[in-house]
């Protein structure tokens, strides 16, 4: 098959489109097309941070996922790899971050899974983190973001929840282009997801 994580990290829309509608006529599994997806913008986010590829890019290839992922979203509805009891996960884009693409796309992935998904948008302060947890009660939160400048809004949502007596009810992950397993680790975070795929997997198998 041709890749489609280098259709979609070269920013090739219509490669990518046609490659993802013959992914699924031959009967390759949704979440195994998300999963390629996602690598295909690691890959690109990787490009980036090397100084090989620039916002606009990015925010290209996140309006090509975004299409994609309106193809496959009745196929994630249909799936039957479920988690065995309703979770919820409340997730936003941490604050001035305004980007949205990485966050919707793990929302679906979570919601094709049988979670209850709380999005709580971009740019969200972290003491709104705490009100919805406060609020609904979540097994996990998720934080989003694409620029490494935001890095200080991960510690602060996360020490936002510590002060607020809540981390130990909940697990607590992040993700997105400028996430990585060091940030993870020094905020406190319990899970770096790389991808959407990876990250639902990660939650699914929590108790």
């Amino acid at each position: 098959m041709t890749d489609l994580t280098e259709a979609l990290s070269s920013c090739d829309d219509s490669l990518t489109m046609q490659l993802i509608r013959e992914r699924l006529s031959a009967g390759v599994p949704a979440t195994e097309i998300v999963a390629e997806c996602n690598i295909g913008m690691t890959q690109l986010g990787e490009r980036f941070d090397q100084g090989e590829a620039f916002i606009p890019d990015l925010m290209f290839a996140g309006m090509i996922m975004k299409k994609g992922m309106e193809i496959l979203q009745p196929y994630l509805e249909s799936s039957t790899e479920i988690t065995e009891k309703k979770k919820t996960l409340v997730i936003g884009t941490v604050q001035n971050d305004i980007h949205d693409i990485g966050k919707d796309i793990t929302a679906m992935v979570f919601r094709s899974h049988g979670f209850h998904v709380v999005d709580l948008g971009v740019d969200v302060k972290p003491e709104t983190f705490v009100a919805s947890i406060r609020e609904h009660q979540p097994e996990f939160v998720g934080m989003s973001l694409l620029l490494t400048t935001c890095y200080q809004s991960v510690m602060n949502t996360v020490q936002a929840i510590e002060s607020a007596g809540l981390r130990n009810q909940v697990k607590v992950c992040v993700g997105g282009a400028a996430a990585t397993a060091l940030l993870a680790e020094k905020a406190n975070c319990d899970f770096y997801g790389k991808t959407a795929v990876e990250t639902v997997r990660w939650a699914a198998q929590q108790k």
